[in-house]
């Protein structure tokens, strides 16, 4: 038996992962304090969640949830902690990797704040660096039309033109209160996730973990560990880039109409939501671009290689 069954439940939201599946269950089977391992299967090829379970043997016990179909993250996550038998939830991507006494770690953490606590650890690259998104500042319409503009070029260092995302900013040695941390590894009591509702189920994919923290901080304290490091491995789901971009541009849109429509006057809410989908079609017609240019490429590339072969052909006939 598992030595310390009852502690944390650990949630795994995975669509079409592939391979780092494996190892991310591995590292949460090495866990001395993970008492269960839920897999919420979104969509996967037939058999590989199981596989991906099969392989690590031993450890606390994994189960699946699967026929919902591909409900979205925020919703994938309610069910994984509706599911959830431990104490504490313990939420990680399936292409992120636990430490070895990470989840240890968090909880000996945890214990030293007032609750209700929400604790996200350092995420790293797989070359070290600490990740985007590891640390953030809150989301406001104002912060996004700078990010979507580049306003933060003209004083990078002024307070108005703060950046969302912080991870460039000397990371601090302790424990540390921050408004919004990463949706890629996140850590609190079961009970203080239900406090608030859960995930909001209006997200489908991105900004449901800063919403999520939002509302958290209004009820708590959001707290940045740097004492765990977590290795991630971005974008390893088979989906499509510019589906995923539309869809965090309309989660932003959505999540600035729940949280400022009072603070913000209604027309500047309108320009910001305008410049964010300016921003989205762009990166469509740029990638457009991309992918026409490649094809031309690789015409040319095709036309010449039968120009040769047809003069080669046509110097061997001459020959005869």
């Amino acid at each position: 038996m598992h030595k310390s069954a009852g502690r944390v439940s650990a949630i795994v939201v995975s669509y079409f992962t592939g391979p780092l599946l494996a190892r991310a269950i591995a590292s949460l089977k090495n866990q001395d304090d993970v008492c269960e391992i839920i897999v919420v299967d979104n969509g996967n090829w037939e058999g590989a969640v199981a596989a991906a379970i099969e392989v690590n043997p031993g450890g606390p016990p994994a189960s699946i949830i699967s026929g919902h179909g591909n409900v979205g993250f925020a919703t994938a996550c309610n069910l994984g902690a509706k599911r959830a038998k431990g104490e504490y939830l313990l939420f990680l991507n399936p292409d992120a990797v636990m430490p070895t006494g990470g989840v240890a770690r968090l909880i000996a953490d945890g214990a030293r704040l007032k609750r209700p606590w929400l604790i996200g650890p350092k995420i790293i690259n797989p070359d070290g660096s600490e990740q985007q998104g590891s640390r953030r500042m809150t989301l406001t319409p104002w912060r996004a039309f700078v990010e979507a503009t580049r306003l933060y070029a003209l004083a990078p260092r002024h307070p108005y033109f703060r950046r969302f995302n912080i991870h460039g900013d000397p990371c601090p040695d302790k424990v540390t209160a921050l408004p919004v941390i990463s949706g890629a590894c996140f850590f609190l009591h079961r009970e203080d996730y239900f406090s608030i509702g859960g995930m909001d189920e209006r997200y489908f994919l991105h900004v449901e973990d800063v919403d999520f923290c939002l509302r958290f901080g209004e009820a708590g304290g959001v707290y940045f560990d740097p004492h765990v490091s977590i290795p991630h491995h971005k974008s390893s789901s088979r989906v499509s880039a510019i589906r995923v971009e539309r869809r965090k541009t309309a989660s932003v849109i959505r999540y600035f109409n729940t949280h400022f429509s009072d603070p913000y006057p209604a027309p500047f809410l309108w320009l910001t939501a305008g410049v964010l989908w300016a921003t989205f079609a762009a990166k469509l017609a740029g990638r457009a671009a991309t992918r026409a240019g490649a094809l031309l490429r690789l015409r040319a590339e095709l036309g010449g290689v039968g120009a040769r072969r047809a003069r080669q052909l046509s110097v061997r006939r001459r020959g005869r």
